[in-house]
Parts: structure tokens; sequence; C-alpha cells
């Protein structure tokens, strides 16, 4: 009896781990604009900018949540914005310790250049400088977005013509060249190779300037530009996968985050495997 006490008491005495602290700097890319994982649990995350907005920072906070993992998740979001903006308004709000940060730049990162990253490298830097200054130990990673259908079907665009995946191909080798200039940053995500990836595999329609073909989903909102609900979803989970290390397929077909915003079950796993595949291996 003594002893079954004294275990008992000592587990109840023992301190929970203190949750790590993220926080995800972006724009509607992030916060998921024109879909509703937009407003998604925003009372679970903390927008340090007032604005009221959950998106995919809180579709990582269900994650962890369900995976046993700790975090206090916060964001600091502007639709349109790059990382220079961010770091030339928002500074301040910035400037405390974190233990993980994820970067979002603008959809080309260059809104004026479409795929160069000569603005964004130096804001990139200046950003994980002052992240380092305040915890050596950060954890930060820059996010490799989707390609644009709406710069790619039309005509006259910057990847008209290409392959559906071109953009994402082009964003992402811009990208690992800014990882190179700031090696402080731990990783590139792959969260446009991840669409391509649910292109490849028959999930999602590669075009939704022609309509969804029966069976499919579309990765993107009615404007061709943001991502769907299912690209938003997509994109959590190749970030939680690719931070946490924890394999994505464990949250299994019936994830709460997926049944609140109506994502059918086998669905939910044939995303959860493509982030995992994309985040573990970097392939499809």
């Amino acid at each position: 009896m003594m002893i079954a006490l004294f275990l008992a008491v000592t587990v109840a005495s023992t301190p929970a781990p203190t949750p790590r602290k993220i926080l995800f700097v972006g724009n509607s890319f992030t916060f998921g604009a024109l879909s509703p994982v937009m407003t998604y649990r925003k009372d679970s995350v903390t927008d340090l900018n007032g604005d009221g907005m959950g998106g995919v920072p809180a579709l990582f906070k269900r994650f962890a949540d369900e995976a046993g993992l700790r975090y206090d998740v916060s964001l600091e979001t502007a639709a349109g914005q790059t990382l220079a903006w961010h770091l030339a308004n928002r500074s301040t709000v910035l400037d405390r310790s974190w233990d993980a940060v994820v970067l979002q730049q603008y959809s080309t990162l260059d809104p004026d250049r479409p795929g160069e990253v000569t603005t964004t490298i130096p804001a990139a830097r200046s950003l994980a400088e002052r992240f380092r200054r305040r915890n050596p130990g950060v954890d930060i990673s820059l996010v490799a977005t989707w390609t644009r259908p709406d710069l790619t079907y039309p005509m006259g665009k910057r990847w008209s013509g290409q392959p559906v995946e071109r953009m994402a191909l082009d964003l992402r080798k811009a990208d690992d060249t800014v990882r190179a200039e700031v090696p402080s940053i731990a990783r590139v995500v792959p969260v446009g190779q991840a669409f391509t990836c649910a292109i490849d595999r028959g999930l999602a329609d590669p075009n939704p300037y022609d309509g969804v073909a029966p069976g499919k989903i579309d990765l993107w909102a009615t404007d061709h530009y943001h991502a769907s609900t299912y690209g938003y979803y997509l994109e959590a989970l190749t970030l939680f996968a690719a931070i946490t290390r924890s394999d994505p397929r464990k949250l299994g077909g019936g994830e709460k985050a997926a049944r609140e915003l109506g994502i059918a079950g086998a669905t939910v796993s044939a995303l959860q495997g493509i982030a995992f595949r994309m985040a573990t291996f970097g392939r499809c």
C-alpha cells in the first residue's frame, strides 16, 4: 500500500513538459484565406496581430494535441505581404524567444520578379538573426509553396504553358538557395511538391480551369491562387511532419480537424501519406 501510494504521489507531482513555443510568420497562404480554415479553432492559437485568424497554425496545433505533443502556437500574418514587410513593420511583435519559427514568403517570392530571391535572402537572414539572438537554438523552417494555376494556365503569365509542377519546383529551388545563404534555416518544407505529389498520385485534379474530374479533389480555392480546405490541410500536415518529425499517418483517417472540416477519411489517409513521404524522404 505504501509503495503504491508513493508511486501515485510521484506521478501526480511530476510536472508536465513545458510547451514548445512556435511562431508562424506569413500571409494569406498561412492564415488560410478563402477557406473555413481561416477561422478554424482560432481560440486555440495566439494571433499576434489580433485579427482572429486560426489558419494553418490552428491545424498544426490540432495535430500536435492529438499526437500528445505540447505546443503553444502563435501567428503573425498579413495578406499579400513579404518577409521584408514583416521585418519592417512587425519587428517589435516578433522580437521574443521562440523555440521554433515557420517563415512563409510571398507566393512568388518577389512580387515584381516572380521566382527571384534577391529580396528574400536579406529579409530571411535578418529575421533569422533576430530570432537567434533571442534563442540560439531556435528551429527555423522556410515554406516552399505551391504552383498557382492562375500563373500557369492563362496566357501571358510567368509560368504559362509549363507543366503544373514547374512553378513549385522553381520555388523549391529558389528557397533552397535562400537556405544555402542563411544556414540558420534548418529546413525547406516542400509543401508545393506535396501538392504536385497529390496530382501525380491521382488524388487531386491538375487544372481547376477545366473543372474537377470525378473522384478527385481541388487543392485550390475558387481564385485558382489560394489553397482550398484540402490544400491547407495538406500544407499543415506537411509542416507538422517536417517540424515535429512525427508520422502524420498515425493521426488516422478519423483525424479530428478533418472531420470538423468535412474531409472524408479516405482522402485524409491519402493526404497524410503524401505529407509523410514528402517531409521524410523529399519525394513522392
